[in-house]
């Protein structure tokens, strides 16, 4: 029996991955009286008297509403908000199991941006964090900017942001065993969507060096027409020697590969152009180019998204820690530094004596790393004066 066999046996089995458990027992009648009424009108007092209360009397501030569309589901695409429930379920049991972060899973049943924003910033007072997850590019980049504008609490669209902060981190560590030099990389994206364009922006920010996106057309460059308006904003600041072609002509001279895209569209002889390349194939289930072919042409490190091979790169390291952070110092939202700080200390989990063209990141569920990362999450939170409080409420 495989995987998927063995995964519906299982979803059969549980009829759902999580549930909602008391944090108190209700036995007798005082019990009722001081969890319901009358007694619970106090700390509703409190809360209509001092809203930041809320994230104190009730669980909001340990709760993050993970909400799709269902519109980028994995890798199965548009398969509707219903069907991506198991994937929000499981997202929710991440949050719990590795940063003790409650999650509630909210499937919207609409394409409309409109009544999607509407619905998201409705419904924001009963969480202290939304995680967008599996909307489509480009409508995902205008429902994060308005949710934000909208909403007191952290919004974070982690197949953007999640996923570009593990690419950093996992970046920075290549880089050391290469012996490549920070800001004189040159690098290739490959997918130019939500994923490929907050890599793109978080590695600008952070100047690993010149970057090049592609898409199916081949290379972006400024004056292209039929981008996206995040592309045509980032085709001003990347690919600064105005390179044109298809993909095997990006990575020609590359230092980095990173592919968001599609499988199989990387061969050995690409990879062999290259300028001792590190390989980061991501596409799911089947990356754009399997380890032994990349290294076969010559690659260096090579990582990709899945756990049966050395270097995973997943996003699973990142989106608890974030959050866990933010609630805990009821940050009221996740900044630009904020998701540098988190590469750079989950790089920092890989010891001098570990760090290895086979080992650049901690393995996906090692301790720790949840706890790594809120810690200089919060930290930046409070530095930057966007915090409630200043003193976790989380155990870190």
């Amino acid at each position: 029996m495989n995987i998927n066999q063995q995964s519906l046996q299982l979803h059969e089995k549980l009829h759902g991955k999580i549930e909602v458990v008391s944090r108190c027992a209700l036995r007798s009648k005082e019990d009722l009286s001081l969890l319901y009424t009358p007694g619970v009108a106090r700390p509703c007092r409190e809360i209509a008297e001092d809203y930041d209360k809320s994230f104190q009397l009730t669980r909001r501030g340990n709760m993050v509403a993970v909400i799709t569309d269902g519109s980028a589901v994995l890798g199965l695409g548009d398969i509707g908000p219903a069907a991506g429930m198991p994937v929000m379920e499981g997202k929710c049991i991440l949050f719990k199991e590795l940063a003790d972060v409650d999650a509630f899973p909210i499937c919207i049943d609409t394409k409309d941006t409109d009544k999607l924003v509407e619905t998201i910033a409705l419904i924001s007072k009963s969480f202290g964090g939304i995680n967008l997850e599996d909307i489509a590019a480009p409508r995902c980049f205008e429902i994060e900017r308005r949710l934000k504008e909208r909403c007191d609490i952290p919004v974070f669209h982690d197949d953007q942001h999640g996923t570009a902060i593990v690419v950093a981190a996992a970046l920075l560590n290549a880089i050391k065993v290469t012996g490549k030099k920070m800001g004189t990389l040159k690098i290739v994206i490959n997918g130019a969507g939500a994923a490929g364009s907050a890599i793109a922006n978080l590695l600008l920010g952070m100047k690993f060096g010149n970057v090049v996106l592609c898409d199916r057309q081949g290379i972006i460059c400024r004056g292209d027409t039929n981008l996206t308006p995040e592309q045509e904003r980032l085709s001003w600041v990347t690919n600064l020697d105005c390179e044109k072609g298809i993909l095997a002509d990006a990575m020609k001279g590359a230092d980095v590969f990173i592919g968001v895209s599609r499988p199989n569209l990387v061969t050995a002889e690409m990879v062999s152009t290259m300028n001792r390349g590190i390989i980061f194939a991501l596409a799911n289930p089947e990356p754009e180019i399997m380890p032994d072919e990349a290294l076969k042409g010559g690659a260096i490190v090579v990582g990709t998204g899945r756990s049966d091979f050395q270097n995973q790169i997943n996003n699973v390291m990142v989106f608890p820690g974030i959050f866990k952070g933010v609630l805990s110092v009821q940050a009221k939202e996740i900044t630009e530094s904020m998701k540098q700080k988190a590469a750079y200390a989950l790089a920092e989990l890989v010891s001098e004596d570990r760090l290895s063209a086979e080992c650049i990141l901690p393995s996906a569920l090692e301790p720790g790393i949840a706890n790594a990362v809120a810690k200089v999450v919060a930290e930046e939170a409070i530095a930057q004066g966007i915090a409630r409080i200043k003193q976790p409420h989380i155990s870190m």
